[in-house]
């Protein structure tokens, strides 16, 4: 899950259950003519992002007027007298990820390529490990700004949890921990808990142990990575927060996972789950759960996680919304005795 979150309140009922109507998007008489266009368009917001990496964003905007103007059509940049003024979600994440976010977006338009380009009606991608070294990197590098949303704005609204991790012997597992970003920014975040990142693909975990090597001493000595399955976790009562990304994993995967994980909880621990979010139009819900299984996970929405973090007992289910029509974080606790 590489989107930038930023939870600004939690909602039981957001993101619940599907939609009353389920919209179709107003293209026009000619709808694949509208949505090749918007390719483009989406072109047009990777490439301004980019170059503004370097380069003030009002520069970028000037300097290339048609580009520009494709921003204008979609509603995401408005020419004023006093310069531009720019839609919110077209703003760069924070500058340690923007650079990652951005390629993130890059890395989703080639393999919506692929997907167009593969032999057979519907063949599956071989989900992450078919992804380049880079892509792995750039898209793991993003996931730092949700370890760091966990870390500054969720975990201090999960009752009891701060203190835990904030006292000698926090311990935190990072299920899907890729490159290793998150479980770096959780252990910022926490400078007296350590963090254990698992993940399915070896590959990763190098990577990762790498990421490990080139970072703060003092942090990168509380984390560990290792090449693990979710299925594999055996701990009992061990930490006090479990992180799961829960659209990388496979349906069966995820189902197995789930008892495993929430028995590895500490009584009065937390799991957080992310999860896709159930957007307003049938387009987005339906491209959603295509790209989740078509790369190896599944289709769960919040609702369904809701139901079956419940169904395993634990309690005080909550969500909390980050980007609009970005993924909806779940959290749960496992009873205090």
């Amino acid at each position: 899950m590489p989107a930038t979150p930023d939870p600004a309140h939690s909602a039981h009922s957001a993101d619940s259950a599907e939609p009353a109507a389920n919209p179709v998007l107003p293209l026009g008489e000619n709808p694949v003519a509208v949505l090749e266009a918007a390719v483009w368009a989406m072109a047009a917001i990777v490439g301004t992002q980019r170059q503004a990496l370097s380069e003030p964003l009002a520069d970028v905007l000037r300097a290339d007027p048609q580009r520009t103007a494709v921003l204008e059509s979609v509603g995401l940049v408005r020419r004023g007298a006093d310069g531009f003024a720019v839609h919110p979600a077209l703003h760069q994440a924070d500058a340690a990820t923007a650079s990652s976010a951005v390629e993130a977006k890059l890395s989703s338009l080639r393999q919506a390529v692929a997907a167009a380009a593969a032999d057979g009606a519907g063949a599956p991608a071989a989900g992450w490990g078919a992804q380049a070294d880079e892509v792995l990197l750039h898209q793991g590098r993003a996931s730092a700004a949700t370890g760091r949303a966990l870390a500054a704005k969720i975990v201090p609204r999960l009752a009891g949890c701060a203190e835990r991790l904030a006292a000698d012997g926090g311990r935190i597992l990072d299920v899907g921990a890729g490159v290793g970003a998150l479980a770096l920014a959780l252990a910022e975040g926490f400078p007296r808990a350590r963090v254990e990142g698992i993940d399915v693909l070896e590959r990763a975990v190098g990577l990762g142990r790498a990421e490990l090597a080139a970072a703060d001493p003092a942090v990168a000595a509380r984390v560990s990575l290792h090449h693990r399955d979710a299925v594999e976790v055996s701990e009992k009562e061990a930490y006090q927060l479990v992180w799961l990304p829960a659209p990388f994993l496979s349906e069966e995967a995820l189902r197995a996972a789930l008892p495993r994980l929430a028995e590895a909880l500490v009584p009065g621990g937390w799991l957080v789950a992310g999860t896709n979010s159930l957007a307003d139009d049938a387009l987005r819900r339906s491209v959603g759960r295509w790209t989740a299984v078509r790369g190896g996970g599944n289709s769960f929405d919040t609702a369904r996680m809701t139901v079956e973090l419940e169904a395993l007992g634990l309690t005080e289910t909550n969500t909390f919304p980050t980007v609009p029509g970005g993924p909806v974080l779940v959290a749960a606790r496992r009873p205090a005795r």
